[in-house]
This record gives structure tokens, C-alpha cells and sequence, in this order.
């Protein structure tokens, strides 16, 4: 199929898609910026669809995974968003909100098998063997992946320049 055949068969299905992304979101505004993720999506994962097989299927597949991804971050940050309350007239909590912000941020970024590692650890405060259990993995690949997250959340942490004893990132065994 050609490019212009594919983003003809984009536009076929983008009234579809609208209705779609508003069922799962409810607000407007939030379904125009799904439509948009999953058409940006889309067009950068063009070569991944085969042609024959249903392109409405598949990107009601990727509106769906956006839409999910987006809910597990905005969980993230709903979570570590009550830990900390903010008063205008406190610089030192201030600072603490933007710390946080940073943090929430870096850990959007990680791969999602070294987030959960981390929040089950950090958050849940969950045993080693116990988050493995939990997440369905041996302890080996949990260990792997909260290592590598750690690091990765270090490294990201790291170069905003702050954040360097966090208790996230710490080494340590429980």
C-alpha cells in the first residue's frame, strides 16, 4: 500500500476514531489529544501494518494502548501527587513540589517493567521476592530490572542536577 493509500485509509477511519477516543476519555479535549497520539503513532509505525489485514483494527489497537499508557501515568503521578502538599508561601515545600515533578517525570520515562519494579519497591514498599511474586516474574528479572531502573532514574535525575539522594534511587536491600 502507498503512502497516499494509507493516509487515506487515516482519514476513513479518523470520525471513528474520534468517537472512540471520546467513549474512553469522556472529555473532549483529552479525545482530540488521543486521536492525535495514535495518528502520530500510526504514521511513525506505517511499515509495521500489513497490508490486507484491517487498518481499523489496528489503529483502534494503538488508540487503545495510548489510552491506557497515558491512565497508567496519570495514576503515577495521581499517587506521589498526595504525598506532598503544597503551600504557596513556603519556599522549602515549593522546592519539594518541583523535586517531585522532576521525579514523576523521569519515571514516565522509564521502560514500564522498571517502573513497576521501582513503585512496588519504593512506593508499596514491598519485598523484594514478594513484588517479584506480585509483578509475575522471577527475582532475577526483578532484580535486573529495578537495578536498571534505579540507574536509569539516577542518570535522568542527574543530569536536572538534583535529586541525588533520593531514597527511589538509593541501593538497598530489603
Amino acid at each position: 500500500m502507498s503512502s497516499d493509500d494509507f493516509a487515506k485509509g487515516l482519514e476513513q477511519h479518523l470520525g471513528a476514531l474520534r468517537r472512540y477516543a471520546l467513549l474512553l476519555t469522556r472529555n473532549p479535549v483529552e479525545a482530540e489529544d488521543l486521536v492525535q497520539d495514535c495518528l502520530t503513532k500510526a504514521m511513525v509505525s506505517a511499515t509495521q501494518w500489513r497490508s490486507g489485514t484491517d487498518l481499523r483494527a489496528w489503529l483502534f489497537r494503538i488508540l487503545y494502548t495510548c489510552h491506557i499508557s497515558d491512565r497508567r501515568k496519570r495514576q503515577v503521578r495521581d499517587r506521589y501527587a498526595e504525598v506532598v502538599v503544597v503551600e504557596d508561601s513556603v519556599p522549602a515545600e515549593q522546592m519539594v513540589h518541583m523535586e517531585l515533578k522532576q521525579v514523576l517525570s523521569a519515571l514516565d520515562e522509564l521502560p514500564d517493567g522498571q517502573r513497576q519494579a521501582i513503585l512496588s519497591v519504593a512506593l508499596d514498599d514491598m519485598k523484594y521476592d514478594d513484588a517479584a511474586r506480585h509483578l509475575g516474574v522471577p527475582i532475577g528479572t526483578f532484580m535486573s530490572r529495578l537495578s536498571r531502573g534505579r540507574e536509569a532514574l539516577r542518570r535522568r535525575l542527574d543530569m536536572g542536577g538534583r535529586m541525588k539522594g533520593l531514597s527511589l534511587v538509593k541501593g538497598g536491600q530489603k
